[in-house]
């Protein structure tokens, strides 16, 4: 198993790893790394396996959401972390909830910022077009540059900035074809649902108003089967974290306030 790449800020004992989507990676979260390093919280960022300077799966390594989990608690061996708080942003969600599901010893704590627990029926039409909008171009000879231009600005809310959006398309175009093919068999091949009620960790669920990859209302619904789920909604789009830094990570900081009491080492 390969130990992903990661960056850093902030020094404690108390760990804190943000987990990218999949159009993203570890320089994504280079501005947001410091907002959320609050007093006493080492705050890591990494690039999925194939993602940045991480290296690819071994040609071996089974399909499929655990596979990530499992490179996310070698991670966290390598860090010298026991136990960490994940905050998960779109794909880094599932990550998240498949890492609290397959190794809930290693999680103290959940952010899941627009993501969902499941894609949809196994196989289904939802699943087909979405790997057609988002594949199909890449078979039929587009670049990645390309398909991040198409992408990326439909991902947005209404006030998102076109600077924002232009380094959202220059991060997914250093992304490797078949590692972004690969992440997104096992977005659409992803369902945790039966094993939210047996997460019982502190989870703090956040929403875009206007996001139209994880809608709102699926977003609340998954809060609500989590047994310690808390609900918050900001008004931005799919890259709500980066569209509205200040204010998700203020929730994150409040929500880490909060963990005060309960040991995550």
């Amino acid at each position: 198993m390969i130990t992903p790449n990661w960056i850093e800020s902030g020094e404690g004992a108390r760990g804190l790893v943000f987990l990218h989507g999949v159009s993203g990676g570890a320089a994504g979260a280079l501005e947001l790394l410091p907002r959320l390093a609050a007093p006493g919280w080492r705050t890591l960022a990494w690039d999925m396996p194939g993602y940045g300077a991480s290296e690819p799966f071994e040609p071996d390594t089974p399909e499929g959401m655990g596979a990530y989990a499992d490179a996310l608690a070698e991670l966290l061996d390598a860090a010298g972390l026991e136990r960490a708080v994940l905050v998960g942003h779109s794909m880094g969600g599932m990550v998240a909830l498949q890492t609290a599901a397959a190794h809930p010893e290693r999680v103290a704590g959940l952010v899941l910022a627009c993501c969902t627990p499941a894609f949809g029926a196994s196989a289904g039409a939802m699943q087909q077009a979405f790997l057609d909008k988002r594949l199909g171009p890449l078979d039929e000879g587009a670049s990645m540059r390309e398909l991040a231009i198409d992408l990326i600005p439909g991902m947005v809310g209404p006030g998102g900035e076109a600077e924002l959006v232009h380094d959202a398309v220059n991060l997914m175009e250093q992304i490797p074809p078949d590692s972004y093919r690969r992440a997104l068999r096992a977005v659409v091949g992803f369902d945790q649902r039966s094993a939210l009620a047996r997460i019982a960790v502190p989870a703090l669920v956040i929403a875009g108003t206007h996001d139209k990859v994880s809608t709102p209302l699926v977003v609340r619904r998954m809060a609500e089967r989590l047994p310690a789920g808390v609900y918050r909604e900001i008004d931005a789009g799919h890259l709500a974290p980066f569209e509205e830094p200040a204010i998700f990570t203020a929730l994150v900081r409040e929500f880490l306030d909060g963990l005060d009491h309960i040991p995550v080492i």
